[in-house]
């Protein structure tokens, strides 16, 4: 029988170490490398290092001649961003020239550490008027992409690296407190004190730690009284959607050192407060750049979702709550993916829940965003996202496995995958072969030299309510929204299977508007495109994307015959352990692996406003054919439609 995992746990359900001064994590990370993607997420990552990551350096001036690599461009935030998300993509790929790009940069960067410790350029050679010397921010940055490459190779000259700088910063705080972005970033700054500090235990560091929480911008309160209810209009850094992305995992981090249970529970009660007056329903939250409400034409910046994925990412570590789990599956299912043309070239600065065009416009819903938002492209409204998006896919391939504190493994988010731990000093790998999110049976095998007592942690998501395993002969049902636990002695190459059927589910969104789930997946109608190129040189083209086909339909299935009235096609068969080498990429109108076809209305008073749909009509026209329409999953669309006005026939009394 499996034990359940406490979801939400209060601080005293953590053994203290000796040391109460730093909470253990409830689940610890891998170090990169120890998670291989398989099957169509392997796909993914490498389409990835191909079309963007792995090249960007060796074109894009902001990166190529970073001021960070000793030249005279931007010497910020971009190529620390980058650096970022390249470190866990090259070791979850094993790709030899990946690593050696790593290399490089960390050599760099490590050999022009200033005497007094300073990491990273004085100044940004292009942003000089801008920007203080010695900003703190980007720095925070490039430590978690040094972190993740001393976890990964235990490299010795990281922490003592580290450490120097951070005396350097603590004695500077004393003259120059926090400001601007590293007064509302500083969660970020205290994760890297947090991960040296677990590896000395000097004192001096919580004390630092403790002063980045007073200089820094006070968002545990900000969350407790939240002061953006509605669309923002004025760019703030408080309204701030990647600001926001990034702050959700502030309580959940700070927690760690304060033991407070409202600390504890912070993270949630973010997501919950985002949710209520911004929320989408891909699990992100408006924000195009400030807060924009839930209206679904409103746009979500590419860094917004990576970040986010992050935060949710670093709370599942430390208190493993299943309801983070399944926000983060959302949003990597759904939003990520749809942020970009299917073969990674371009990306949006900002998507949109219904997105019927994609043009350059001075009339734009947007509150705070230029005219070029949601193009696609190379370096679209603004070059933060170019730089900034790498780290999405890598780290979620990184995070779909953790360790247990007492040995094993827990399976944190699903996708095909390889997890490679130890226990007792043997090496312990387990293979998650699969098609979710498109299927719902997952695979799994235990590869040990001998047999092996551990831990297993599964998780099964709060919308599989009939879920069952099937374990050395027997099946069993599982409750769903929680982890399991199954402890046992496994035997080499021994095999159990995780079912989660996956239902539709109907969410009514704005203006009363419909929304389709099934299992981690949003659908979407994908009407006809045509894409437009306005600048560049391929394959880093800048593209509009105009609809062919009419968009405006309302749902017109009966809400209570939801499985009866819409009917799932799989067009096509994905290899659970293989990376799919032949056909359109899995996430592209022309590869869902899965549809399905609604029947739907045309409402001819649902049309464009401001260059985007406007928001559904409440009251749809009921007097046009019901005929069906395609859906496919939200991240296979380019343009779409997801929150539908609801147009089915009404009684003579409605």
């Amino acid at each position: 029988m499996a034990d359940h995992v406490p979801d939400a746990p209060s601080p005293d359900d953590h053994q203290q170490p000796p040391d109460p001064a730093l909470r253990p994590l409830h689940f610890r990370p891998l170090p990169p490398g120890r998670v291989r993607p398989l099957g169509w997420l392997a796909g993914q990552l490498r389409l990835q290092a191909d079309a963007i990551t792995g090249p960007i350096d060796e074109f894009w001036p902001d990166i190529r001649d970073s001021g960070w690599i000793g030249g005279e461009a931007e010497g910020w935030e971009r190529a620390p961003y980058w650096l970022d998300g390249l470190v866990p993509l090259a070791y979850a790929l094993d790709d030899p020239s990946l690593k050696a790009k790593v290399s490089r940069w960390v050599e760099y960067i490590l050999a022009h550490q200033q005497p007094d410790g300073w990491l990273g350029p004085e100044q940004s050679p292009s942003r000089a008027e801008e920007y203080q010397p010695r900003d703190p921010w980007p720095v925070y940055v490039a430590m978690k992409a040094l972190t993740q490459v001393c976890d990964a190779t235990d490299d010795p000259r990281i922490p003592v690296a580290i450490e120097r700088f951070l005396a350097c910063l603590s004695e500077q705080m004393d003259q120059r407190p926090l400001y601007s972005w590293s007064q509302f970033r500083w969660q970020d700054l205290v994760l890297t004190i947090h991960w040296l500090y677990d590896r000395t235990g000097a004192p001096w560091l919580l004390d630092l730690a403790a002063k980045a929480r007073a200089q820094g911008y006070d968002w545990i309160a900000h969350f407790e009284s939240f002061p953006y209810p509605e669309r923002v209009l004025e760019w703030r850094l408080d309204s701030h959607v990647v600001n926001h992305g990034m702050a959700v995992k502030t309580a959940g981090v700070w927690w760690r050192q304060s033991g407070e249970e409202r600390d504890l529970q912070g993270g949630i009660r973010a997501l919950e407060t985002l949710d209520r007056y911004h929320g989408q329903c891909t699990g992100i939250f408006t924000g195009d750049e400030c807060l924009a409400g839930p209206m679904p034409s409103q746009g979500t910046e590419l860094c917004a979702v990576v970040e986010l994925m992050f935060s949710l990412e670093v709370l599942l570590a430390v208190h493993g709550d299943a309801r983070l789990a399944d926000r983060l599956e959302r949003i990597a299912f759904n939003a990520l993916p749809a942020q970009f043309l299917p073969d990674m070239h371009a990306h949006q600065y900002v998507q949109q829940a219904n997105q019927v065009l994609c043009r350059v416009s001075e009339d734009r819903v947007y509150a705070t965003n230029g005219p070029e938002a949601n193009l696609f492209g190379l370096e679209p409204n603004y070059g933060c996202c170019t730089a900034n998006q790498h780290q999405g896919w890598p780290k979620f391939a990184t995070h779909l496995w953790m360790e247990l504190s007492e040995g094993g493994l827990a399976a944190a988010a699903y996708a095909p995958s390889r997890a490679a731990t130890r226990v007792g000093g043997a090496e312990v790998t387990v293979t998650e072969a699969t098609a979710y999110p498109f299927d719902d049976t997952i695979d799994f095998e235990v590869a040990c030299p001998e047999p092996v007592s551990m831990p297993i942690v599964l998780r099964v998501p709060a919308w599989a309510t009939e879920a069952t395993i099937e374990l050395a002969g027997a099946v069993q049902s599982l409750e769903p929204g929680r982890f399991h636990r199954f402890a046992r002695t496994w035997t080499p190459g021994e095999r159990f299977r995780l079912r989660l059927p996956m239902r539709w589910r109907v969410e009514r969104r704005f203006a009363g508007a419909v929304t389709l789930h099934r299992g981690p997946l949003v659908f979407s109608h994908a009407p006809g495109e045509w894409r437009r190129a306005i600048r560049g040189e391929a394959p880093y083209q800048d593209w509009e994307v105009y609809p062919t086909t009419q968009w405006n339909y309302g749902a017109a299935f009966d809400l209570d015959r939801v499985e009866e009235e819409l009917r799932i096609t799989a067009p096509r068969t994905l290899d659970p352990i293989a990376p799919d080498s032949e056909g359109p990429p899995v996430f592209s109108p022309e590869g869902a692996p899965i549809r399905a076809e609604m029947p739907a209305r045309l409402t001819p008073e649902w049309v464009l406003e401001r260059n985007a749909a406007a928001p559904p009509p409440a009251e749809p026209s009921t007097d046009q054919p019901i005929a069906p329409i395609t859906l496919m999953p939200y991240g296979c669309t380019n343009l779409r439609v997801t929150e539908f006005p609801w147009a089915a026939p009404r009684s003579p009394e409605a």
